[in-house]
C-alpha cells in the first residue's frame, strides 16, 4: 500500500453521498451483528465522495457549556450537507457516565439535545474515561431502547460501502480506557483483537480508521500525560504495522489535526462542551483550535476530505488526504 499525502486546500466545497449497504455487519468479541437499511434523513447521493460522516467527541453536559449551540450546528450542517452517521468519540456523559439505560442523562444530555431531524441517524459510540464512572455497559443495552444509538460493545468494527461499489472503509471502535488504566489483561486482549481484525481487512478496505477516546498525540493540556503516553506507546506500532489511515479521538477538548512520524494521521475532535487550550507551534501539529465544534469527514477509494466546523459553522480548517 502507498503512502497517502495530505493537502491542504482552503477552497473545498460540500460533498454527497451514497448508499450505506443495507446490510452491515459488527464484528465483537465472538459475535456479529447487523443492522438494517439506513434510513438517515439526510441521505443523498453523490458518486465522487460517497461516504460522509460527523464526528464528535466530550459532549454530555445536559446542554451546558456550548453543548446545545455545537448540537444546534450539527443539525443545520447535517441538514444542508449529505450525512451518513455520527461518531461520538466518548466521554458521552458527565461527570460520571449513566447508572442504567433509564438513566435521566439520555433525555437531558442526548435526546433533548440532538434534536434536528438531520441528526436522527445512526450514532456510533465509544467510551470515554467518564463514561465509566458509573456502568459503561449501560451505554451499550441503551442500543436496544433508541433507534439511533448503535454501541454493540465496548469495542467492536465496521465495515461501510463506498456507494454502490465493492469498496469499503473499516471503522475499528476501540474502548482504551483500559490503556490509561494498567489493566493488562484486557488491554493485551484488545490489541490482540485489534491486531487481527486489521490484518483480516480484505483487499475490498480501501481507508482504515480507528476511533479511541484517547489521543496518541496531541497539542493540548495532556501532551505529556501518562494516558497520552499510555496509548502511544500501547497503540501506535499497531497502527503503523497496519497502515491505519486515520486514528480518530477526543479527550482533550478542542480540534486538532496531528500528524506526527510515521503513517497515521490523527485527528481530535473533543470539543461538543466544554474547552481546553492547545500550544501553537508544534511540530508535528497541522492545525488545533480551542473552539467549541465537531467534524466532518467526506470519503471516496482515493480521497478523504476533513473540516473542522465550530459553533457558528464556520470551517476552520480543511484539508484532504489523498493516496
Amino acid at each position: 500500500m502507498k503512502r497517502r499525502d495530505f493537502v491542504k486546500n482552503t477552497a473545498l466545497t460540500a460533498i454527497g453521498v451514497g448508499l450505506i449497504n443495507p446490510l452491515e455487519t459488527f464484528a465483537s468479541t465472538g459475535e456479529t451483528y447487523l443492522e438494517s437499511e439506513d434510513l438517515s434523513p439526510a441521505l443523498k447521493s453523490d458518486e465522487d465522495f460517497p461516504l460522509n460522516f460527523i464526528a464528535v467527541g466530550d459532549w454530555g453536559r445536559s446542554g451546558e457549556s456550548h453543548q446545545l449551540e455545537v448540537a444546534k450546528r450539527m443539525g443545520e450542517w447535517a441538514n444542508n450537507n449529505p450525512n451518513n452517521f455520527v461518531i461520538s468519540v466518548g466521554d458521552n456523559f458527565y461527570p460520571r457516565g449513566v447508572v442504567s439505560e433509564q438513566d435521566p442523562l439520555w433525555h437531558y444530555s442526548f435526546e433533548n439535545i440532538y434534536t434536528a431531524h438531520s441528526l436522527q441517524c445512526d450514532w456510533y459510540p465509544i467510551l470515554g474515561n467518564h463514561d465509566y464512572g458509573s456502568d459503561p455497559d449501560a451505554q451499550i443495552r441503551y442500543s436496544k431502547v433508541s433507534r439511533r444509538w448503535n454501541m454493540p460493545a465496548r469495542y467492536y468494527t465496521k465495515e461501510v460501502k463506498l456507494g454502490r461499489t465493492d469498496d469499503k472503509v473499516l471503522f475499528v471502535f476501540i474502548d482504551t480506557n483500559p490503556f490509561a488504566r494498567d489493566e493488562v489483561a484486557e488491554t493485551e486482549k484488545q490489541v490482540a483483537w485489534i491486531d487481527e481484525t486489521l490484518a483480516q481487512a480484505s483487499a475490498h478496505i480501501k481507508w482504515k480508521i480507528v476511533v479511541g477516546h484517547h489521543p496518541f498525540y496531541t497539542v493540548g493540556p495532556r501532551i505529556k500525560n501518562y494516558d497520552t503516553l499510555a496509548v502511544r506507546r500501547i497503540l501506535a506500532k499497531t497502527l503503523e504495522k497496519h497502515q491505519v489511515d486515520i486514528y480518530l479521538s477526543g479527550h482533550d477538548h478542542s480540534l486538532q489535526h496531528l500528524k506526527p512520524e510515521g503513517f497515521t494521521h490523527q485527528f481530535i475532535s473533543g470539543a461538543g462542551s466544554e474547552l481546553t487550550p492547545v500550544q501553537s507551534g508544534v511540530s508535528y501539529s497541522n492545525f488545533e483550535a480551542a473552539e467549541h465544534g465537531f467534524m466532518y469527514f467526506s470519503l471516496n477509494k482515493n480521497r478523504i476530505r476533513a473540516k473542522a466546523i465550530n459553533d457558528t459553522g464556520k470551517v476552520l480548517y480543511e484539508t484532504e488526504l489523498k493516496r
